[in-house]
């Protein structure tokens, strides 16, 4: 599972989600979980809570990431990718039958593509020649395989603007920008797809694609699909099914809905 939860599961005075993050991951039963957004101890938490080990990867400008595994897996190695993500990353060997599977949890940069691309290569690097390694998370990019011209017009020039290659300067980004003078960026993931990684929801999901935003909302989503299981071929060949988790409870857990892959190694 990949999950964006959104500041840690903190809501400043009123409260916090994690409460409702927690039953959305325990209703999955999932072995392995790559979180993003973490803050203060909200990653602690819910691996006490979900009764799995943590690895989290800290921050030196955004927020912390984590790996989460099941008590049964033997981790075998476990450490941060270390480069200057905006972010970060975080990277864990697992023993399984199959061999050892390589998870990489990952959050790209919110707002320049550019930065996302240097960010996705930095990624393929670090799985390196691992024949079954995961790379997982909130890419915060658009994929080049669908037309997004309308959910681009339906956001705020200022949100449009993170997911176009280029604009005039001195001036705002208007709806004529969208497939004129800027193109929708979609290097991050198409960097990924070029490496050889699979895509694991294109090649098997069910259901609309789209992660966000839920029924929290967020002025930044229009219906987008932003969070992503990328598996090596030989990795992606064991997989079952892919979904996302759209139910009342992630309704109000995050403004993202999390993605869960089956996968039979």
């Amino acid at each position: 599972m990949t999950y964006n939860i959104k500041t840690g599961g903190y809501d400043g005075s009123r409260g916090t989600r994690l409460d409702a993050i927690a039953e959305v991951i325990g209703s999955a039963l999932p072995d392995v979980v790559a979180l993003q957004e973490l803050r203060g101890d909200s990653g602690p938490w819910l691996a006490e809570r979900l009764g799995m080990r943590m690895v989290r990867a800290r921050s030196s400008w955004g927020q912390p990431v984590a790996v989460l595994i099941g008590p049964e897996w033997t981790v075998l190695t476990e450490g941060t990718v270390a480069r200057p993500f905006h972010h970060a990353a975080a990277r864990v060997e697992i023993a399984t039958l199959g061999g050892p599977l390589t998870v990489i949890s990952a959050h790209l940069h919110p707002h320049w593509g550019w930065r996302r691309l240097h960010e996705a290569r930095w990624l393929v690097t670090a799985v390196g020649k691992a024949r079954l390694a995961l790379v997982l998370g909130d890419l915060n990019t658009l994929d080049p395989w669908t037309d997004h011209q309308e959910r681009l017009r339906a956001l705020p020039p200022a949100y449009r603007v993170r997911h176009l290659r280029w604009r005039p300067l001195g001036r705002e980004p208007s709806d004529r920008d969208i497939g004129t003078v800027a193109r929708v960026d979609t290097r991050a993931v198409a960097a990924l797809d070029a490496a050889g990684l699979v895509d694991v929801f294109r090649a098997v999901g069910e259901g609309p694609a789209e992660t966000a935003p839920t029924a929290l909302g967020g002025a930044e989503f229009s219906g987008m699909r932003l969070d992503y299981l990328f598996a090596t071929p030989g990795l992606a060949a064991h997989v079952r099914s892919c979904r996302i988790i759209k139910t009342p409870a992630a309704d109000r857990a995050s403004d993202h809905y999390p993605v869960v892959a089956e996968i039979d190694i």
